[in-house]
C-alpha cells in the first residue's frame, strides 16, 4: 500500500514541501507520496479527519491553520501547546498527535548554517506571529540571554515577551517604529526577521524589514523568507559585513523533523535541500513556450 502525507494550507499552490518530502521518501526507500492540500478554513475539519485512515502517515500544517487545527486533534505535545501552533500531525493508529517542529528547525538551521550557539546570546526578533513564536520559544529553551521583540502591533509583542520571560529569558517588547530598536539591533548577536517583508510576489517585495544602519558587522542576520533565496535584507546584511542565513534551511530542518516523527527514520537533508532548491528554481523560472 502506498502511504500518504501532505500539507494543509490556504493558499498552498506554490508550496515546495511536496518536492522536498518526496525526495526524502525516495531516498529512504519508502513507498509514499506527499501532496499539497489547498484547504479553505471551512474544509479543515473534514480534511484532518481523513488522516485517521490506515494509508496516512500524517501531515504538515501551514498558514492559516496552525492554531485552528489544534481543536481537531486527539493530543498535542507540550511545546506545541505553549507555542500555540501545530505544524506536524502524526497518525498513530487512528489517533492524531500534534507537534511543532518549527522551533527545532530554527535551532538546527542556526547551528548547522552559522555554527551559532544560542546559549547566552542577545537577539532581536522582527515580528510576533506564528513563526516568531517558534523562534522565541527556541531561544528561551536554548538559554539565550535576552530577546527584543519588535512588532507593528505592540500588544502582540508584549504577550509573547511575557510568555518567554516566564521561561527565564530576559525579554522586552518594542514597536517597529520605536527609536530604541536601532540600539537593540546594534547590541544583538542575532537579528531574526519572521515577517513576510521581502518575499517574492508578496506585498512588500523588494523591501527590507529594517534599515541598513541597524546591522553591524559580525552580527548574524536570519531571514525566514526563503523565496527569493537572497532577500533584500540578506543582501544588505552581507554588504554590512554580517553573516547571513536564509529561510530555506529552517524549512528543510523542520521538514526533516516531521519526517522522523512519521517514519521513525532520519531524513536525508541533502536530498531535501536539492529538491527544494530545484523546486524554487522551477517556480521562479518556468519553461518558456516556443512557437514551432
Amino acid at each position: 500500500m502506498t502511504l500518504k502525507a501532505g500539507i494543509f494550507g490556504y493558499p498552498i499552490t506554490h508550496s515546495i514541501s511536496p518536492a522536498m518530502h518526496r525526495a526524502a521518501f525516495d531516498h529512504a526507500g519508502i513507498d509514499a507520496v506527499y501532496e499539497a492540500w489547498d484547504t479553505p478554513p471551512n474544509a479543515l475539519a473534514r480534511g484532518v479527519a481523513k488522516l485517521r485512515g490506515d494509508k496516512y502517515l500524517g501531515a504538515n500544517v501551514t498558514a492559516p491553520h496552525k492554531r485552528a487545527v489544534m481543536e481537531h486533534l486527539d493530543e498535542i505535545d507540550e511545546l506545541a501547546t505553549r507555542i500555540g501552533a501545530v505544524n506536524t500531525i502524526v497518525n498513530d493508529g487512528g489517533r492524531l498527535l500534534g507537534s511543532n517542529t518549527d522551533a527545532a528547525g530554527f535551532i538546527d538551521s542556526l547551528k548547522d548554517e552559522a555554527g551559532l550557539t544560542l546559549s547566552g546570546l542577545d537577539a532581536a526578533l522582527i515580528g510576533a506571529g506564528g513563526a516568531a513564536r517558534a523562534a522565541a520559544y527556541a531561544l528561551a529553551m536554548e538559554g539565550a540571554r535576552s530577546l527584543t521583540i519588535a512588532n507593528r502591533t505592540l500588544e502582540r509583542a508584549r504577550t509573547l515577551a511575557d510568555e518567554v520571560r516566564r521561561m527565564g529569558l530576559e525579554a522586552r517588547a518594542i514597536a517597529l517604529d520605536d527609536d530604541g530598536l536601532l540600539e537593540r539591533c546594534l547590541e544583538a548577536h542575532l537579528i531574526v526577521n519572521s515577517t513576510s517583508v521581502g518575499m517574492l510576489h508578496g506585498p512588500s517585495e523588494g523591501a527590507s524589514p529594517i534599515p541598513p544602519e541597524f546591522i553591524r558587522p559580525g552580527v548574524v542576520v536570519y531571514d525566514m523568507v526563503y523565496n527569493p533565496a537572497d532577500t533584500p535584507l540578506l543582501k544588505t546584511a552581507r554588504a554590512r559585513g554580517a553573516e547571513v542565513v536564509g529561510g530555506l534551511p529552517m524549512l528543510v530542518y523542520q521538514g526533516a523533523a516531521s519526517f522522523r516523527r512519521w517514519t521513525g527514520l532520519p531524513a536525508s537533508t541533502t536530498a531535501m535541500f536539492e529538491a527544494a532548491r530545484q523546486a524554487l528554481n522551477n517556480m521562479n523560472n518556468p519553461p518558456k513556450d516556443f512557437d514551432r
